[in-house]
C-alpha cells in the first residue's frame, strides 16, 4: 500500500503532472470551431474545406508549433554584401520559418485563395470567410508569418483595385503563386520616422522618370518583410506648396527587382529587434532612386492605401482572435490535467470564473472575425450600405480584440503559472506577439478614432444600427427582462458614439468602440445560437451584456448575476 502512495505522489510531483497539450488537434479541441465554420461557409465550400480545416488543426497543434518555436528563437538575420564583396539586402532565414513559408503561401495558398481559382482544389476563388477560418487555426501556432501572408493577399487585392490593368496582368500571377520559388510576397512601406500615423507627413519623394516609371527616394522607418517581392508605398509626388499634407502623396508599387532583373536602388539599412513576431523580419528601408510603378490616381495616395490597411487591420483583428483561442485552449488543457490541492484546477471556482471570462472574449472576437468577413464579402459584391458597414466593423475588431487579446493570453500564461513564463512553452510568445496588434495598421487611439471617422464622414451608424437590429430579430430570443436591458443598453451605446462623432469628442473614441464592439458582438452570438442551434452562444450573449455592457456595482456579490460558471461546452 506504501509503494503505491509512493507511486502515486511520484507521478505527480513528476514530469507528467505538468500537462502538454502539444500534439492537439487544435481544430477538433475548438468545440464550436466545426458548428461556425458551417454557419458562415456556403455548404458545399464547407464540406469541401472541412478535411482541409481538420488538417490544418493538427499541424498547428503539432509540426508547425514546433517550427513556430524553433523560427522563435532563431530569428532572420540581414547579409549587407556576399563572401566577394558585392553588394546584397538579403534577408537570412532560418529553414524552420522557410517551412512554415511553404505550409502557409503554398500547400494551403492563403495569400492566393480569395484572388484566383484552383486553390485547395476549389474551382474559384473562395469568400473572405474561408481564408479566414484557416487563417484563424494557422495563427494559433505561427503569429509573425501571418504578417507576410496578410500583406501578400492585401496587396494584391489593392492592386486588382486600382492598379493599371497592364501592371495588374504582369504582377498578379506573381504576387498569388502557390510555388515558394515563383512566388513573390507582398509588404507595405508606409512608416516614416516623422510621420507613423499620420501619413500626412510623409516626406520620401517621388519623381517621373520618363520611361513611364518614378524614382523614389527617402527613408521608410519600419518596413516588415523588407526583402518581400513586391512593396506598397506611399510617398509625395505633388509640389507640398501647392499639395500640402495628404493631397499630395500618392500610392506606388515598388518592385524588388527592375525588369531587366538588375537589383532595384534600395538598401535593407538595418533588421528591428522586436518584442514578438521574432520569426519574422522587420527592418529600415533607404529608397535612393528605386523604380515604382503609380498606383491608382496621382495625390489620392492615401485613400487608395487605405484599402490596403484596412484589409490588414482585419488582418490584425483576425490574428488577436486566433493568439485567445490557442491561449484558452492551452488553458483549458493546463486547468482540466493539472491536479492541486486534491482536484483539477477546473472544479475549482475561482479558476472557472477566470477562464470563463477568457472564454468570453476569445468567442467575441472569433464571432466578430465572421460577422466582418462576410460584411466585407457582401462589400466587395454589392457595394453601397455592406461597404459602409464593412468599413466601420472592421476597425472595431482591430481595436477591441487586438486589446483583448493582451488580457487573455497573459490570463493563459498565469493559469500555466511558472512554466507560463517559460520560453519552452507556447504562453510567452503568445504573450508577445499579442501586443503588436494594438500597435501595427494604428495604435488602439488612431483606430478608435477611426470609428468615429467612419461614423461622421462615412455615415456607417445607420447601417451599423440596421445589421444590429436585424441580429437580434433573427437570433434567440431571451426573457423579458433580459430583453429590456438589452434594448436599453443597445440605445445607449449607439446615442453614445453618436454624440462622441457629432461632437467630435475624440476622448470618448475609445469607450464608444468598445460600446459598438460589444453591442454587435451580442447581438451576433443571439443570432449563432438561434441559426446554428448553439445556445451556449446565447449564453455568452448574456455574459456580454451584463459584464461588458450593463451597469455593475464592483461591491456586489457575483452570484447575484446567475452566473453558472459554465467555461464552454466539451470539445467534439
Amino acid at each position: 500500500m506504501e509503494m503505491t502512495r509512493a507511486a502515486t505522489l511520484a507521478t505527480r510531483t513528476g514530469a507528467d503532472a505538468i500537462p502538454d497539450a502539444r500534439g492537439l488537434n487544435l481544430y477538433r479541441a475548438d468545440p464550436m470551431a466545426d458548428a461556425l465554420a458551417a454557419l458562415y461557409l456556403p455548404r458545399p465550400l464547407f464540406e469541401h474545406l472541412r478535411p482541409q480545416l481538420e488538417r490544418l488543426g493538427a499541424l498547428a497543434g503539432g509540426p508547425l508549433d514546433e517550427l513556430a518555436s524553433t523560427a522563435d528563437k532563431h530569428p532572420p538575420t540581414l547579409s549587407v554584401r556576399t563572401r566577394r564583396g558585392a553588394d546584397e539586402r538579403r534577408v537570412v532565414k532560418h529553414p524552420a520559418y522557410v517551412e512554415l513559408e511553404r505550409v502557409a503561401f503554398c500547400e494551403f495558398g492563403l495569400a492566393a485563395m480569395s484572388h484566383r481559382p484552383g486553390v485547395l482544389g476549389w474551382d474559384e476563388p473562395m469568400p473572405p470567410s474561408a481564408k479566414y477560418a484557416l487563417t484563424y487555426l494557422l495563427v494559433q501556432a505561427e503569429f509573425g508569418l501571418c504578417c507576410p501572408v496578410s500583406m501578400t493577399d492585401s496587396l494584391a487585392r489593392t492592386l486588382r483595385r486600382f492598379g493599371d490593368p497592364a501592371l495588374v496582368e504582369r504582377v498578379l500571377p506573381l504576387v498569388t503563386a502557390t510555388d515558394l520559388d515563383a512566388l513573390h510576397q507582398g509588404a507595405m512601406f508606409m512608416t516614416e520616422q516623422g510621420a507613423g500615423s499620420d501619413v500626412a507627413g510623409t516626406a520620401t519623394l517621388a519623381r517621373e522618370d520618363g520611361d513611364g516609371g518614378w524614382a523614389l527616394h527617402g527613408d521608410k522607418w519600419f518596413c516588415s518583410n523588407p526583402d518581400a517581392g513586391f512593396a506598397m508605398v506611399l510617398a509625395r509626388s505633388e509640389d507640398p506648396d501647392t499639395h500640402p499634407g495628404l493631397k499630395g502623396v500618392s500610392l506606388f508599387l515598388l518592385p524588388r527587382t527592375r525588369p531587366d532583373g538588375s537589383p532595384n536602388a534600395y538598401r535593407i539599412l538595418r533588421l528591428k529587434d522586436k518584442l514578438g513576431t521574432r520569426s519574422m523580419a522587420s527592418g529600415e528601408i533607404r529608397l535612393e532612386g528605386a523604380l515604382a510603378w503609380l498606383v491608382g490616381e496621382r495625390g489620392r495616395g492615401f485613400q487608395q492605401m487605405a484599402d490596403m490597411v484596412n484589409n490588414s487591420r482585419l488582418s490584425n483583428g483576425v490574428r488577436a482572435a486566433g493568439l485567445m483561442r490557442r491561449a484558452l485552449t492551452e488553458a483549458l488543457h493546463v486547468a482540466r490535467h493539472r491536479v492541486a490541492f486534491g482536484r483539477p484546477l477546473a472544479d475549482m471556482p475561482l479558476m472557472r470564473r477566470q477562464l470563463a471570462k477568457m472564454a468570453l472574449r476569445t468567442e467575441q472576437a472569433r464571432t466578430m472575425m465572421f460577422q466582418t468577413a462576410a460584411a466585407l464579402e457582401r462589400a466587395d459584391l454589392e457595394g453601397g450600405t455592406a461597404a459602409t458597414l464593412a468599413r466601420i466593423l472592421t476597425p472595431l475588431i482591430k481595436f477591441r480584440a487586438c486589446r483583448d487579446a493582451r488580457v487573455v493570453t497573459g490570463d493563459a500564461m498565469e493559469v500555466r503559472g511558472g512554466c507560463g513564463y517559460i520560453e519552452e512553452w507556447s504562453d510567452a510568445r503568445l504573450l508577445r506577439d499579442a501586443h503588436l496588434g494594438s500597435i501595427w495598421e494604428g495604435t488602439s487611439n488612431i483606430v478608435a478614432l477611426d470609428v468615429l471617422r467612419a461614423i461622421r464622414r462615412d455615415g456607417a451608424l445607420p447601417a451599423l444600427r440596421a445589421h444590429v437590429d436585424a441580429l437580434l430579430a433573427d437570433g434567440e430570443p431571451c426573457g423579458a427582462a433580459t430583453a429590456a436591458l438589452q434594448a436599453r443598453v443597445v440605445e445607449r451605446a449607439f446615442a453614445l458614439a453618436a454624440g462622441a462623432a457629432a461632437d467630435d469628442r475624440a476622448e470618448l473614441a475609445r469607450q464608444a468602440a468598445s460600446a459598438l464592439y460589444n453591442v454587435t458582438t451580442m447581438a451576433a452570438l443571439r443570432w449563432e445560437a438561434r441559426q446554428a442551434g448553439l445556445p451556449y452562444r446565447g449564453r455568452l450573449a448574456d455574459r456580454v451584456l451584463r459584464h461588458r455592457l450593463a451597469p455593475r456595482d464592483p461591491l456586489a456579490d457575483p452570484a447575484e448575476s446567475a452566473d453558472d460558471g459554465e467555461i464552454e461546452p466539451a470539445a467534439a
